[in-house]
């Protein structure tokens, strides 16, 4: 505050007024001075229009490509004539309702009309192998992490003042690069296995982690099974397009000797697949705020995840080498012992041994 201002209220409290009911009072009734948005009313107007959604009206507007801080807010106001700081701006943006807001994860994208059908084939196809005693799995390959003493996102009890010092920029280490956990999720047993993958993130990859899961979980918990149901996503290294994905699963079907089913969830579903919600989220809160500096680590507390609803997982590292962009041709595809649904069967379909075992 200004001196003249403290001296004009010193001089208030010495000769205090009396009001219209005898009370005192350091100001006169109607004192002090008027808010900025009664002397300028077309204030408020003016950044509401700045508040607007960019994607009405020009889209050359000002504060099109910057962020609406209660600073630029007020640079631009000044610019249009009006005097206003940024406290002045915060403190008009809660009388007009306005908060600080992040973004909200909810719009999956345009529905497919048969979404909830599928659904409901998927969950009738699970009944049915869970009723027979046959293994039902959910696979998904999780998001890539850097190796090495990087940030991780959480927060770890420790003591105070003692926090773990990590590296300021996150440029990937060559000798170490990346790993890709691609996760197999029994529904039934909830015992989940993950191979942590060192080279691409591919179809063959994904058959590897399901054949992998197979001789060191699946076959000794479902040792007179001669089918298995597989839920995935519609795209990426298990995509219902990749032609890869299915040779690969075809020559897992032949080692085995099992029939595989295969259900892929529709379009812009892919949070809805079990292994998102029930296995993946527990990992990533059980490595909160801990670096992932080796494959060891990695592996490591991937392994130690276990929940009170008894999930349990194993995890192993895969060091085998996944090169990108095989092809498969139209006879190799023709090769293949596929049976497609009647419902959709570009997402449903059955895999089926091509030499009796």
């Amino acid at each position: 505050m200004s001196p003249k201002t403290i001296r004009s209220g010193v001089k208030d409290l010495k000769n205090p007024v009396q009001d219209e009911v005898g009370t005192a009072r350091v100001r006169k009734s109607g004192g002090g001075r008027k808010k900025v948005k009664e002397k300028n009313p077309e204030l408020l107007v003016a950044l509401e229009a700045l508040l607007e959604p960019y994607t009405l009206g020009d889209p050359m507007r000002p504060l099109r490509w910057t962020c609406k801080s209660t600073e630029n807010l007020s640079v631009e106001l000044r610019k249009q004539g009006h005097k206003v700081s940024a406290r002045t701006v915060a403190s008009l943006l809660k009388d007009l309702g306005y908060g600080l807001q992040g973004n909200y994860k909810r719009n999956e994208g345009k529905g497919h009309p048969d979404r909830n059908a599928q659904f409901e084939y998927i969950n009738t196809m699970a009944e049915a192998f869970q009723s027979r005693g046959s293994p039902v799995v959910s696979v998904d390959a999780k998001k890539k992490e850097l190796v090495g003493n990087y940030k991780n996102a959480g927060q770890e009890w420790e003591k105070q003042g003692t926090p773990l010092e990590v590296e300021a920029y996150d440029f990937i280490d060559p000798s170490k690069g990346k790993v890709t956990p691609y996760g197999v999720y029994d529904t039934t047993l909830n015992l989940g296995w993950v191979s942590v993958g060192t080279d691409n993130d591919t179809a063959q990859f994904a058959a590897s982690s399901i054949s992998r899961w197979w001789s060191n979980m699946g076959e000794s918990a479902y040792p007179d099974a001669k089918e298995l149901l597989i839920f995935a996503d519609g795209g990426g290294s298990n995509g219902s397009r990749n032609r890869l994905w299915k040779r690969s699963l075809q020559e897992l079907s032949d080692r085995e000797g099992l029939r595989i089913v295969v259900c892929h969830f529709p379009p812009a579903t892919s949070k809805w697949n079990k292994i998102e919600h029930r296995m993946f989220c527990h990992i990533t809160q059980n490595w909160r705020g801990k670096p992932l500096i080796s494959h060891e680590v990695i592996v490591s507390l991937i392994g130690a995840t276990k929940t009170k609803a008894g999930l349990k997982i194993q995890a192993q590292l895969d060091e085998g080498k996944y090169p990108k962009g095989l092809k498969v041709s139209d006879e190799e595809m023709e090769s293949l012992n596929i049976e497609t649904a009647d419902f959709h069967g570009e997402w449903n379909y059955m895999i089926s041994p091509r030499k009796e075992q």
